[in-house]
């Protein structure tokens, strides 16, 4: 299985902040947003990733991440010249993917959960085709919601329902079979203009192949899409990290995965020895 991040937005809802520099790259507390969705795919065991950015961000985004090898990755980058949904990052990613399955995860979306790294390994290995998770609200009208039975099985998909069939919604991660490169090759722009993710889900559930897996009630997901947002994400990584739990820090993922050995953590650590960040890394 092979990763996909999909980083480019360029923010407007954050002007003025982000005219010089695309949202991905804004600091969430300490460190950048993109970390974030790349600490995701570690944790699923995903080593190959593409990153798509906007037309001529690849080099402030390699200057950040280089190639992933310091990670024990590779971390390749590639632009989406117009925004046209979700769903057309399967299709920029079609020669990368090679028809593998991926996983896709949105450049500005942020997720903490008790056990998380082995309920993204399980969704990883036990995909029926495509998996989504599910997040509990009070109010799910504004997303995508998502209705499914016990044992998993989605039901029914709706996009910002007025009478909303169930209070779980769909966040910015997706798992897919190689399949889904040929569904989003099918899809017709919907009516602003775009090919929207929640098409390829439906193609899938009414194959009765899209399973979700809820998260419980102490996760942590945001979409740091503007202002009160990114702040509020700022404050909750503050205060877990604060609490011992260190979110989003892509080395030591890495380290954990086994993808790098301690004595190179340590130089990665060295490295950012002035920042707490780095300070985390060496007392690892």
């Amino acid at each position: 299985m092979k990763g996909i991040i999909l980083a480019a937005g360029r923010g407007t809802r954050l002007y003025p902040m982000t005219r010089p520099v695309c949202k991905p790259l804004l600091p969430v507390y300490d460190k950048p947003l993109i970390y974030y969705p790349l600490s995701v795919l570690i944790q699923a065991g995903i080593r190959e990733v593409l990153v798509i950015v906007p037309p001529g961000e690849e080099g402030t985004f390699y200057t950040l991440l280089r190639d992933g090898m310091q990670l024990g990755m590779n971390i390749h980058y590639t632009v989406q010249p117009v925004a046209r949904g979700i769903a057309d990052a399967l299709l920029i990613g079609r020669d990368f993917l090679d028809g593998d399955d991926v996983c896709l995860v949105l450049g500005d979306n942020i997720f903490w959960a008790e056990g998380f790294a082995d309920m993204l390994k399980r969704a990883a290995a036990g995909n029926p085709g495509a998996t989504v998770f599910g997040c509990r609200v009070d109010d799910p009208r504004p997303f995508g919601v998502v209705e499914f039975g016990p044992d998993g099985r989605a039901i029914s998909i709706e996009e910002k329902p007025e009478r909303p069939k169930s209070n779980y919604v769909v966040p910015g991660l997706y798992f897919y079979s190689g399949e889904a490169l040929d569904t989003a090759a099918g899809l017709t722009p919907s009516a602003r203009g775009e090919l929207e993710i929640t098409d390829v889900n439906l193609a899938f559930l009414r194959q009765g192949r899209l399973r979700v897996i809820p998260l419980d009630d102490n996760y942590v997901w945001m979409d740091a899409g503007n202002a009160d947002s990114m702040l509020s994400a700022a404050q909750t990584i503050r205060d877990l990290q604060r609490n011992g739990t260190y979110v989003g820090c892509i080395e030591e993922e890495a380290w954990r995965e086994g993808w790098i050995d301690r004595a190179h953590l340590r130089k990665l650590g060295g490295e950012l020895k002035m920042t707490a960040y780095g300070q985390h890394l060496l007392e690892l």
